[in-house]
């Protein structure tokens, strides 16, 4: 288990909204890679940044549509980038690292949930290709510009909903019959798993790795569900209103990653799953997944770098080692 997995006592807390994060902050000179970062959490996460000063990269499977998102926010481009199609992510990341030298933070935002089944590629089950495969693919092609950073982070994505499942070794890609919010457990996982194993790979280089939990938000990650099922579950009223007990806001939604990108509390600190803008505690295994922490089985070290092995395997992807100082 990571030792470190404990609260720091952050003066930020789970009402705190991106803009309470990001206040006074100047990210003049930073360079970041939002993906997804023309909707929901991502969108928050794009406005935050740039407004500091970044400058702002968004990969994104509908361009046109990012573009019309963040047309409007000062130093903010788009590459076309599909995740779930890992010769587009290639593509994406040779487009960025021929136009930026360096990359400081790399936040993997956009993600998938509760979707029906779907394979791509060779076969492999969509939630599980999407959410996890292709930031792994994106994160080892861009690794050159990480490590040519001074301090650079990676923030990715995951949830509480780790708490249904550990990575299912014997049928990942659920060949033997499919569960869509197990898949999605699996996904968010790997993303936990996938942040531990980078840090212990990349923090000779300076690159240091965390995952999160965002909150419970209402926004496009809940496309694929059907209003029945989110009245159902307590989230929503009859017409689409959020009643769910402690729901976020987008803006708040988006507080985490942003502490997490910039917050001087985490420096020499990685490999650690973050929610409401502080280091979580770990989670009993019987614990209901509405009361917060992370599940032992997400940070555990032996198991990232199995998760890790068998990723770079199936998608012939790993870290690139940089060519040299930085310009050289």
């Amino acid at each position: 288990m990571t030792t470190d997995q404990h609260p720091l006592g952050s003066p930020f807390s789970a009402t705190s909204t991106a803009e309470d994060v990001m206040a006074d902050l100047d990210l003049s000179g930073v360079t970041a890679v939002v993906t997804g970062g023309y909707s929901g959490l991502g969108l928050e996460t794009t406005r935050g940044l740039a407004a500091a000063g970044a400058r702002v990269i968004v990969p994104a499977r509908r361009p046109g549509t990012a573009r019309a998102a963040v047309g409007d926010l000062p130093g903010c481009e788009v590459v076309p980038m599909d995740l779930a199609d890992l010769g587009s992510v290639r593509a994406a990341a040779a487009r960025i690292r021929g136009s930026v030298a360096r990359l400081d933070l790399l936040m993997a935002v956009a993600g998938v949930m509760a979707t029906p089944e779907r394979r791509v590629g060779p076969g492999w089950e969509s939630q599980l290709a999407t959410n996890h495969f292709g930031h792994f693919a994106l994160t080892c092609e861009l690794y050159p510009l990480l490590a040519a950073a001074d301090g650079a982070r990676v923030v990715v994505n995951s949830s509480s909903g780790h708490s249904l499942t550990d990575i299912r070794r014997p049928d990942p890609h659920f060949r033997t019959g499919y569960d869509k919010w197990l898949a999605y457990g699996q996904s968010k996982t790997a993303n936990a798993l996938f942040a531990v194993h980078l840090d212990v790979l990349g923090r000779g280089d300076g690159v240091r790795a965390f995952a999160l939990h965002p909150g419970k938000i209402i926004t496009g990650l809940q496309r694929e569900m059907t209003l029945r099922e989110q009245i159902d579950r307590g989230w929503v009223d009859e017409h689409g209103h959020v009643i769910g007990a402690d729901f976020k806001t987008p803006s708040q939604g988006a507080a985490t990653g942003l502490w997490a990108a910039t917050s001087p509390l985490l420096q020499g600190r990685g490999g650690l799953y973050l929610e409401d803008c502080d280091i979580a505690r770990v989670a009993a295994p019987t614990e209901p997944m509405d009361n917060g922490g992370v599940r032992e089985y997400a940070i555990a070290p032996r198991a990232a770098a199995q998760l890790w092995a068998l990723t770079a395997t199936t998608t012939t992807f790993d870290l690139a080692a940089p060519p040299g100082p930085a310009g050289a």
